[in-house]
């Protein structure tokens, strides 16, 4: 999605780096892909701090407070980490080192927090211009269409539709239903009477269907660099 055009910038000789688009942060980058490789969501992912990421277990634990949902079906989630996620955790963490959150708001001084949860979803949208009803560029933001696929055939993409396809991708390599919800986190139907009784949270079943996501994203990597 990004791999060449941050190929191309960064082997830009020295004084010419200005001639070429300038591509998303990594941390943006990574971001994405973390987005399609765990399904998760993108708020989820801004809240998400160094402690809640144990890469020794290969886990990243989203507490309840930062699930999406209504009160009551808020529910907190672990996600097995493939060793494509695995990956970007750990390049995630080097790049923010100290900082008591996986992506900072290094524009607060003297006050820790995460980035603005709408950060990332404004960075694709201000590369997919072609889509925006504006008069004129936004101040201090970008104005391209340098994230538009597919010649915009399909229209603008944000960062919930890499939940979505991640889902599809594992549909189409044949995982149940219900473990794909079960990966998105969704409140799964039935009684709650059901839900109070029957507690198997189908870990081995998610960490192959993780697993399993991870290598076809990579497959279609090596791919599309083949190309």
């Amino acid at each position: 999605m990004f791999t060449c055009t941050t190929a191309e910038y960064e082997s830009a000789p020295a004084g010419k780096k200005y001639d070429y688009q300038r591509p998303l942060k990594r941390e943006t980058q990574i971001a994405l892909w973390l987005c399609l490789g765990t399904l998760c969501r993108i708020g989820e992912l801004l809240m998400a701090k160094p402690e809640h990421v144990d890469l020794d277990k290969g886990i990243w634990f989203i507490p309840r407070s930062n699930a999406k949902g209504r009160r009551q079906q808020k529910q907190e989630q672990t996600v097995f980490l493939s060793p494509f996620t695995k990956r970007l955790f750990k390049e995630l963490k080097d790049l923010t080192g100290e900082a008591e959150w996986l992506f900072p708001a290094r524009n607060k001084v003297g006050q820790e927090s995460h980035i603005c949860l709408k950060t990332v979803s404004r960075q694709v949208g201000d590369r997919q211009t072609r889509f925006k009803k504006r008069s004129k560029p936004l101040s201090h933001r970008r104005h391209d269409d340098s994230l538009v696929l597919d010649g915009g055939k399909n229209g603008e993409w944000t960062p919930h539709d890499l939940r979505r396809t991640g889902a599809t991708m594992m549909q189409e390599m044949g995982i149940a239903l219900d473990i794909i919800d079960r990966c998105q986190n969704h409140v799964m139907p039935g009684s709650k009477v059901r839900r109070h009784y029957l507690h198997y949270d189908y870990a081995g079943e998610k960490t192959e269907a993780w697993r399993r996501l991870g290598e076809r994203i990579e497959e279609v990597l090596v791919t599309q660099l083949q190309v």
